[in-house]
């Protein structure tokens, strides 16, 4: 989905943003207050999401935050059931991911991959 959406924006990301911070060169508008919504998101911190979300709104707008909250909730849900239901990573894309995208994000130093890799 990011490859994807990057295509269509015509905007460069650094895999390593999503794992390791936001570099000098990241192009995605508001990216920080992006990151701090969904990071509260999945820490569950409902005052954190309160505020995060009314950066997000200020910046973006509602259509834009309602976007933002949906992608963030459904990528958390879709890991937690993953987890829940036991199926192992290797499997999750039945063997179809791109392992450069995998090593670029920095996905493999997770301990889970480390663990059944």
């Amino acid at each position: 989905m990011l490859r994807e959406s990057t295509q269509i924006t015509d905007n460069e990301v650094d895999l390593k943003d999503v794992t390791q911070g936001l570099s000098e060169g990241t192009q995605i508008p508001n990216a920080e207050a992006l990151i701090n919504f969904a990071e509260a998101i999945v820490g569950r911190d409902k005052a954190k999401i309160t505020e995060t979300r009314q950066v997000v709104f200020e910046a973006l707008g509602n259509n834009a935050t309602v976007d933002a909250a949906a992608v963030a909730s459904a990528f958390h849900g879709f890991v937690r059931i993953a987890d829940t239901i036991g199926i192992p990573y290797e499997t999750a894309a039945r063997g179809q991911d791109a392992p450069e995208i995998r090593e670029a994000a920095g996905v493999n130093n997770f301990y889970r991959i480390q663990e059944t890799g």
